[in-house]
């Protein structure tokens, strides 16, 4: 039975990081997945992120439990699941964090910054908050849907970024430091760098890290970034998956096809969509998902400027243009046979299967394309047994295509 060592570690790390929220020695900000958790280190804040506090809640299944909640104060059931399953928690005072970590609950926050890079829904999520808590908040509001992202934008990003610093002053009590800025931009590069490395290991033949084992091992790449803890915890991760890529060990030693997962996890089918590629000798070594916090824009040398352009550059801010270029270098640098599209329910943002983009896709690379819907929280939108028939289906097509055509 394959397991990466490092996992028991990983667990180890997440569970100390949340502890430290409750120690009541930082002050708390709360920021977006992909937000300027940088600059909010960098006046010593600790960083809390209810984005991974939404897929604890899909992972553990206890998003439908809270998801009601939120409905009955006027937030549609068809919104991100995150928002409305982490409020429906919040109004029932009830989180995964007080079983799991033995806390009270979500940490209290002092201050609250979100970015829209990745969708609108994060400005009503945490103006929520912000009314409940009566604390400050600030937001980035990049441009969008981008081909390039060009001098201009970066500029009106970088001012935006700037604006929070006098917020940040008087909420933390610390001055702004650059050179502390740029510390913690270094290590941020440096943890975000070995990620990269620790996803690209799954280019080879027998792939030493899943999809679905990407999706836990991206935890402290997600909320501990820009710490000396995230760059340690790559570095022995990538130490062992380089091993395994030498001695020939991976998670599908025989694999018949490689899978490309594009779009959303959905948190509380892991094991189960694990354990069906798997038996049907599919490796899923790539997705768009995990590849979000690969910020190689990063310099410490221009802080400002290469954090604003990492947060718009990113995958889910871009045209379907520029989508489309990226997941045609994926497909060749991973040697991937078939796509598999999660078009989430609630997640309109990343969903990238409603406009036309996996047929035109398939035209220009010849990559098979399935869609499967679902979503990442809510499981009242997935249907198990329908899915599990289209991917086997689906999984044997892409095999028979490799026979035939060698």
């Amino acid at each position: 039975m394959y397991k990466i060592a490092a996992t028991d570690l990983m667990k180890k790390i997440m569970g100390d990081y949340f502890l430290s929220l409750e120690s009541g020695t930082k002050k708390i900000a709360w920021c977006t997945s992909v937000g300027p958790a940088e600059l909010l280190r960098s006046f010593g804040f600790e960083v809390y992120f209810p984005e991974n506090h939404g897929a604890l809640l899909g992972a553990t299944r206890t998003a439908m439990d809270y998801i009601p909640e939120a409905i009955k104060c006027g937030y549609s059931g068809h919104v991100c699941s995150y928002t409305t399953a982490d409020i429906g928690a919040f109004l029932k005072k009830q989180s995964p964090l007080q079983s799991h970590y033995k806390m009270q609950g979500i940490p209290k926050p002092d201050l609250i910054a979100y970015n829209t890079n990745q969708c609108r829904e994060v400005e009503d999520w945490f103006t929520f908050y912000a009314d409940q808590f009566k604390c400050p908040i600030v937001g980035i509001q990049p441009p969008r849907y981008l081909d390039e992202v060009s001098s201009d934008e970066v500029e009106l990003v970088v001012k935006q970024f700037k604006k929070m610093i006098p917020v940040c002053e008087q909420v933390s009590g610390n001055k702004f430091d650059i050179d502390r800025f740029r510390e913690v931009v270094k290590l941020s590069k440096e943890a975000t760098l070995l990620w990269q490395k620790v996803l690209k290991t799954s280019t080879a033949a027998i792939a030493p890290l899943s999809f679905f084992d990407g999706t836990i091992h991206m935890g402290p790449i997600v909320v501990l970034r820009g710490t000396q803890l995230a760059k340690d915890y790559y570095t022995t991760l990538l130490n062992e998956l380089e091993s395994n890529v030498k001695n020939k060990t991976g998670f599908l030693p025989k694999a018949s096809t490689r899978i490309f997962w594009e779009g959303m996890p959905i948190w509380g089918k892991l094991r189960m969509f694990s354990d069906l590629f798997n038996q049907n000798n599919a490796a899923v070594v790539a997705s768009t998902y995990c590849s979000s916090w690969v910020f190689d824009r990063f310099d410490e040398n221009n802080p400002f400027e290469s954090t604003a352009l990492a947060y718009t550059e990113i995958f889910i801010n871009r045209s379907e243009k520029a989508k489309m270029k990226m997941l045609k270098a994926w497909f060749e640098e991973y040697k991937i046979d078939g796509i598999v599209y999660h078009d989430s329910k609630t997640c309109f943002n990343n969903s990238n299967a409603k406009f036309g983009m996996p047929q035109r896709l398939k035209e220009e690379t010849g990559v098979p394309a399935l869609i499967i819907e679902g979503d990442l929280c809510d499981l009242r939108f997935f249907s198990e047994g329908q899915s599990v028939t289209k991917i086997e289906t689906f999984v044997e097509q892409l095999q028979d295509l490799k026979v035939n055509h060698g």
